[in-house]
């Protein structure tokens, strides 16, 4: 009796543990960064005008930036007359504070045509962390929007810009914000999360910076930092910066369109780009201690360039450039269906998934595991330029942004 006592008090522990710190953090395409929102209960169809608009803001400025909800408040990035801004709003669409954090990303040529805000802010308990497109990190206090600390990483750390702007949503820990300037030297760093110092500084490969935004895996030997690089999937440890292992893609066109999130599930990870030549999608097995890797298989045939990949049960869903979402085996990676007309993000919640498309349409789909059907769709109206920001939900509201209009629908 006393044994099963200790058990439950461990196994008690230990939840508790793992409870507490996903509450602690509020980030890029769920708890998790896999597309997953642990919501429950939403519905399972819409009226055909679509669910009920809650709010709508348009005053968030321009870009692709994704929202983030921590508790009773929500956190976007966005670009007012060429300054990046961070918003906080309550659930209720009522703008709480604005706070600068530099100039933002305009680019030059081509890339002039995808101005304003990248990626979505993180927060922390307390803390908010956010990168401009140029690269400025800062540190602001979640209630007051007050700025703790910041550097920049291309002044700082000798960070090259790519073609398109910094684009990754930072990764942070109990301790450590983590970002790629993609400098010969200093290229990946660590830094403290409180004061903004550097913890550690890696070489890693010395590859050009893509627009992944990384995950951390934690392993009982070490935590790894997995991200995409211009030509690399790679794998360094948190704690000192050494580089691992790394994955070759076959090649890339432009600036190397690696712009999606990898999936960790089970000693494997998933991976997909939209380069014409490249990998496509794989999947790799990493070693039980995360210094080795092993391809499994890849799928040329799969190729998203921006969109997300969710994993659930033996099955991989995620939407390629060709217009069509493409179910694979998780463990073939052969594609065991299909749905036509679908092109754009893809996230998941309560057996469904949520696809908002280039085309501008918000689409429900049902039949996780089964049969795909799109049950219900509607046109998004407001806002404008591309479709390229990705859905969220929480507590039961689906947000979606389209350039400078975020919209906020009940979905429960």
């Amino acid at each position: 009796m006393k044994i099963i006592k200790t058990f439950t008090l461990l196994a008690c522990i230990m939840l508790t543990g793992f409870i507490s710190q996903s509450q602690n953090i509020s980030q890029w395409r769920g708890p998790n960064r896999d597309g997953i929102y642990p919501e429950k209960n939403l519905l399972k169809s819409w009226p055909e005008s679509g669910p009920e608009l809650l709010w709508t803001s348009e005053e968030i400025g321009i870009g692709y930036s994704a929202p983030v909800i921590a508790g009773n408040k929500l956190f976007i990035n966005g670009e007012i007359n060429q300054v990046a801004h961070v918003f906080a709003f309550d659930v209720n669409g009522k703008l709480l504070w604005k706070t600068p954090n530099g100039k933002e990303f305009f680019g030059e040529g081509y890339s002039a045509n995808f101005p304003g805000a990248r990626s979505a802010p993180t927060i922390y308990s307390d803390l908010v962390y956010v990168c401009s497109g140029l690269g400025r990190i800062s540190c602001l206090d979640a209630q007051s929007g007050k700025e703790k600390w910041a550097v920049n990483m291309v002044a700082d750390f000798g960070g090259k810009l790519n073609m398109f702007g910094y684009s990754e949503s930072l990764q942070v820990d109990e301790s450590k914000v983590y970002c790629y300037p993609g400098g010969s030297e200093s290229n990946v760093v660590a830094l403290d999360r409180f004061s903004g110092k550097p913890v550690w500084t890696s070489k890693a490969l010395g590859d050009p910076v893509s627009f992944c935004s990384p995950i951390i895996i934690k392993l009982p030997a070490r935590n790894v930092f997995v991200t995409l690089s211009r030509e690399y999937l790679l794998g360094l440890d948190t704690k000192t910066g050494e580089l691992l292992w790394s994955h070759k893609e076959d090649s890339v066109k432009l600036e190397g369109e690696h712009c999606n999130t990898p999936v960790y599930s089970d000693g494997f990870i998933y991976s997909i780009s939209g380069d014409e030549n490249g990998n496509g999608a794989y999947q790799i097995q990493l070693s039980p201690d995360g210094t080795t890797i092993k391809e499994v298989w890849r799928n040329g045939k799969v190729r998203n360039s921006l969109g997300g990949l969710v994993k659930i049960g033996d099955r991989i869903y995620t939407t390629s450039d060709d217009k069509k979402l493409k179910v694979l085996d998780a463990k073939t990676g052969q594609i065991v269906e299909m749905l036509n007309g679908m092109k754009g993000n893809l996230i998941a919640a309560d057996n469904l998934l949520f696809c908002y498309t280039d085309n501008g349409y918000v689409n429900l789909i049902s039949g996780i595991g089964t049969k795909l059907e799109v049950v219900s769709k509607f046109k998004i109206t407001k806002g404008e330029k591309e479709h390229f920001a990705h859905p969220v939900i929480a507590n039961g509201v689906l947000y979606i942004r389209h350039g400078n209009a975020l919209m906020a629908y009940r979905v429960k």
